[in-house]
């Protein structure tokens, strides 16, 4: 498992059994821009890679 996903793992095993929708769709809008970031790194990186 991915070190990002590990910390993502963690945050939602510490959420109270029943978050409240305001907690809910914070760590869901973080987990999107999260996974966006890592999304947009190994783009830039594979382009990268294809101009070398």
């Amino acid at each position: 498992m991915e070190p990002s996903a590990r910390n993502w793992v963690e945050r939602v095993q510490h959420l109270p059994d029943k978050p409240s929708q305001q907690e809910a769709e914070k760590l869901v809008r973080e987990v999107y821009q999260s996974a966006q970031k890592e999304l947009d790194d190994q783009r830039a990186q594979a382009e990268f890679e294809r101009e070398e």
